[in-house]
């Protein structure tokens, strides 16, 4: 198997006696679509803060590309090529569609900002990259709209595009259907598997529908550990998930109870 883009070896994160993460261990392959699944309180929230490196890690080690990146900064993961979304959108709210897709693009060499006397328009690599955005993301015809005036899955998606465009080589997504309408959820969906594209994905999601159908590998949580891992159909099938997460339902049609893997 080829070295994986991201891994985790016995991470661990320790809230005086409290065990919030315990010996997690992960190889996200490159180009992959990696879901992490589970209850309420079972780590995956605080396995996202640990890899991007807002909280750091009791023990264990933390490696991108091969690069150990455990007691690197945010910003630093940033810089190497690790990107998230937040489960609470985060945008520029007055400033346009196009305009947030600018800066981000932009933030892949941010030394550019410090020239004041450089006009947005004279950069013309980091407006393609936003251009191309629009296009992937299909908000083209919203490109001059304040970022604010979206609707959720509009937002949501833009803010998937803005964590696209500085390139980078892995995309962290907390939870981005949550709150979204059929028709954003279809779109998100699409979005997230054509990311696997040229990018790999690891993403946290409550819905077993789009869990099961456009993951490459499922990891299932409970207590801060990884219960299961593998192939969404071989995570459906497990006895202990099934049991655990799933409770009676039947081989199949498994896109819900939503609740049970919140």
């Amino acid at each position: 198997m080829s070295e994986p883009i991201l891994a985790t070896d016995a991470l661990s994160v320790r809230y005086g006696s409290f065990v919030a993460l315990q010996d997690v261990t992960l190889r996200i392959a490159e180009n992959s679509v990696h879901s992490i699944i589970g209850p309420n309180g079972a780590g995956k929230t605080t396995l996202f803060h640990a890899l991007t490196g807002r909280i750091a890690p009791s023990a264990g080690r933390i490696t991108l590309g091969g690069r150990d990146i455990t007691r690197t900064s945010d910003h630093e993961r940033v810089r190497l090529g690790l990107a998230r979304s937040f489960q609470v959108t985060s945008l520029f709210p007055t400033l346009s569609v196009r305009e947030n897709l600018r800066l981000a693009a932009q933030g892949r060499t941010p030394w550019q900002a410090l020239a004041p006397w450089r006009r947005a328009e004279a950069n013309r690599p980091v407006l393609a990259v936003a251009e191309a955005m629009l296009e992937r993301l299909e908000l083209t015809r919203v490109a001059l709209r304040a970022a604010g005036e979206l609707s959720h899955g509009q937002q949501r998606r833009l803010e998937v595009g803005m964590a696209m465009a500085a390139s980078p080589k892995v995309i962290l997504l907390d939870e981005p259907t949550s709150g979204m309408g059929i028709d954003d959820i279809a779109a998100m969906t699409a979005l997230i598997r054509d990311l696997g594209r040229d990018h790999t994905v690891l993403f946290i999601e409550h819905n077993m529908g789009i869990v099961m159908n456009i993951s490459d590998t499922v990891t299932v949580m409970r207590a801060g550990r990884v219960l299961v891992e593998g192939p969404p159909a071989v995570v459906r099938d497990d006895p202990e998930v099934r049991r655990a997460y799933l409770g009676n339902m039947i081989t199949g049609d498994i896109s819900g109870p939503k609740d049970l893997v919140s």
